[in-house]
């Protein structure tokens, strides 16, 4: 099957992206495994979607599909156990739902269905596919014909020089714990932890209790944003149309750089989400 570049939903302005009108793409051919995406949106700053593979599935690479590019990437666990391996190394790693993994550009990747469920993970990547990011840049970098998924070198080194070892790493595992915590805002009013905050994309996780709200927030780039849990309302106090949105969980939603927005919770349980924004977070001055 020859190689087919995934869709690419783009928005001119603040949109909400029902779960149901998700654009759905088959990603992969035999030999790398095909792999089920939901694509909720693709500028020319940010790439959203959540890829699914079936217990004991994974997809690997081939030819034509070849997992190395050129972005920084957050995969956080939904749904399942996640295997993250880097074939070149022989590095591979373990996500559980509510953890996620980082790497940067350059990095060979495989994934594998580790638990008795679905597996489902949200992924945020920059600089996109627009931007020559994906399988283009790939094709550019060698082929790897045989893949790894142990490392030799830790065998009479463990656990003694585990620091050493971590350190020659390419992914990071990160959990709630290896958070980079905050309260946003002059009012406080949401606790922020974030995943990443790099010089292309900033990732994290945003949480509200019933009857709080954020700060009206202005961002140097695209956000795109997934409903974890309960209810949550954005509004876009100046932008034309619509402003006010009432999402639920698996829904998304994206902003254009510039556009200031705010989020409400006006349920009666926390409601929290991930927002990925590409490629700053802060507006320039």
């Amino acid at each position: 099957m020859s190689y087919r570049p995934s869709p690419r939903p783009t928005f001119d302005r603040p949109t909400h992206i029902r779960y149901d009108q998700v654009t759905r793409h088959l990603w992969g051919d035999e030999q790398s495994a095909q792999v089920d995406d939901w694509i909720y949106a693709s500028s020319d700053k940010i790439h959203q979607l959540v890829f699914g593979l079936p217990s004991g599935g994974a997809f690997r690479h081939s030819e034509e599909y070849r997992t190395v590019f050129g972005a920084d990437e957050v995969l956080y666990v939904l749904q399942g156990i996640f295997g993250c391996a880097n074939p070149e190394t022989g590095e591979v790693q373990v996500a559980q739902k509510g953890e996620a993994v980082f790497f940067r550009k350059d990095t060979w990747h495989h994934g594998f269905s580790l638990g008795t469920e679905p597996l489902r993970v949200l992924e945020f990547y920059a600089p996109p596919p627009s931007k020559g990011t994906s399988g283009a840049y790939a094709r550019t970098k060698p082929y790897l014909t045989e893949s790894r998924y142990e490392r030799p070198e830790v065998f009479g080194h463990f656990p003694m020089e585990a620091a050493a070892l971590r350190k020659s790493e390419g992914m990071t595992v990160l959990r709630d714990s290896d958070l980079h915590w905050r309260l946003q805002g002059k009012t406080q009013g949401a606790l922020v932890g974030l995943y990443a905050a790099t010089d292309q994309l900033t990732v994290g996780r945003m949480r509200l209790l019933p009857g709080q709200k954020s700060d009206l927030e202005i961002h140097g780039g695209d956000e795109g944003l997934y409903v974890l849990s309960g209810e949550l309302n954005l509004l876009t106090p100046e932008a034309e149309g619509q402003r006010w949105f009432e999402l639920h969980p698996k829904d998304g939603f994206f902003v254009p750089e510039g556009v200031g927005h705010q989020y409400h919770n006006m349920g009666s349980e926390p409601a929290e989400f991930l927002f990925g924004i590409a490629p700053h977070y802060q507006k320039s001055a």
